[in-house]
């Protein structure tokens, strides 16, 4: 298997095939013109195409290309914030709409997967969320309260129940929430162009937007060979924004993400591991990640970039880790790495942007945006038909704001994971 970390790695690999689309060339007009193909406009797309509004999705290399394509599969509810956390900034109305969406979000995906048949080993059997430590244990320990009180299904696991689940014992303990799960990420963006496809929509691919003209009320996207003419634009390129809208890109601070998948694990061994086959990720602020794909193939993550010094860091650091959280894996070998990168905004809240009259986004997800970008899409679709009035979104539309020293804090997520994963080497 080649293994090339700008590439999509293990996903790629092992997606079904897109569907079939080409590069846009000549004119053409359409209700809604959305600039980006991953899980928001994708998302946007289908549920615009269900209600038989015209949509066009312009993507500048391939469905899923960004995000959508590099992450590591976990279909969470919720965000990083907890949800009393989430009132207090947004306040009780905004935030319990927010929060009853966020909630609700693998569910949606989950809905979609199974009416639009989207094969991408959807296994909704929920998450784990791993404590390291006493301070691990206190975080979960109050992220379940405030869930449990809402009355979502979570569920704290002492030391031994989080044990038997994960396969390990070295985690204080663990929240199972049962809403969430796993999937294939680029075989569900995939599937959802195909669905969105199926129902009208239009897909363009290898059609960067390099222009944005207001042309009286309808607004002109264009592209190196054509353009597109429509009355509203969303911009759903989050982390991934080029030059048209450079207030989205500067909104937010770039965290690189980085996963490794070793060759497939024996039966006798794999068995050992997450039986239930959730996901996890643990407590620690430079974190990991883990969980197994179809083939029983160990996918390892965490914070950092696979290109020059961090690519031996990075490497030589997951291999020791793995061996110390799954001693029975034995010797370690990784088949692909792969890596992308995350928004993160300073409140750990994404952001619903009208950008100008007729021009949104949704950005800002956190390194959350599997669930809440279908959710989103599906919200922005129904706001833009005139069926969810302003009132009623899930976050008010705002004015992007610079992230405060923004390409300085970006470098200092990747030297600050490499000093973490050197420091850990000596342990």
């Amino acid at each position: 298997m080649r293994d090339d970390p700008c590439s999509h790695g293990l996903w790629e690999r092992t997606a079904p095939a897109a569907p079939r689309t080409g590069v846009l060339e000549g004119e053409t007009t359409a209700e809604v013109a959305i600039v980006g193909a991953g899980y928001t406009g994708l998302s946007t797309a289908l549920h615009l195409a269900e209600r038989g509004i015209d949509a066009v999705v312009l993507e500048a290399v391939e469905i899923g290309f960004g995000g959508a394509g590099r992450n590591v599969g976990l279909v969470n509810a919720g965000m990083w914030v907890m949800p009393d956390q989430l009132v207090a900034t947004l306040g009780a109305d905004q935030g319990g709409r927010l929060i009853a969406l966020l909630a609700e979000g693998p569910a949606r995906v989950w809905d979609i997967v199974r009416r639009h048949g989207i094969d991408c080993e959807a296994t909704p059997t929920g998450t784990l969320h791993t404590a390291v430590g006493p301070s691990g244990w206190a975080e979960v320990s109050e992220r379940a309260r405030q869930w449990q009180r809402l009355g979502a299904p979570v569920e704290l696991l002492p030391p031994d129940a989080a044990a038997a689940m994960i396969g390990s014992k070295v985690y204080a303990g663990a929240l199972l929430d049962r809403r969430a799960g796993t999937i294939q990420p680029l075989a569900y963006a995939r599937g959802l162009a195909r669905a969105a496809l199926g129902q009208g929509a239009r897909i363009f691919t290898g059609s960067p937007a390099t222009g944005l003209q207001r042309q009286g009320t309808l607004w002109r996207v264009t592209t190196p060979a054509g353009s597109v003419t429509a009355r509203r634009v969303v911009m759903a390129t989050d982390a991934y924004t080029r030059h048209l809208a450079p207030q989205i890109r500067t909104q937010q601070v770039f965290l690189p993400y980085f996963n490794l998948a070793t060759e497939p694990l024996p039966d006798d061994v794999a068995r050992t591991i997450l039986p239930g086959r959730q996901g996890g990720w643990d407590t620690q602020e430079v974190l990991t990640s883990f969980r197994l794909d179809r083939q029983n193939r160990m996918v390892f993550g965490s914070v950092g970039a696979l290109r020059n010094s961090g690519d031996l860091v990075h490497r030589a650091w997951a291999r020791r880790a793995l061996r110390r959280i799954f001693p029975q894996i034995g010797e370690v070998k990784f088949q692909t790495g792969w890596f992308g990168q995350i928004g993160m905004t300073g409140d750990n809240l994404p952001r619903f942007h009208r950008l100008d009259e007729g021009i949104y986004s949704f950005c800002g997800y956190n390194g959350r945006g599997i669930a809440p970008g279908t959710a989103f899409g599906q919200v922005l679709a129904g706001y833009l038909a005139g069926e969810i009035p302003e009132a009623d979104l899930p976050l008010r539309p705002c004015q992007p704001q610079p992230a405060a020293f923004g390409r300085l804090r970006a470098a200092g997520f990747e030297i600050g994971a490499q000093m973490v994963h050197l420091v850990d080497a000596r342990r």
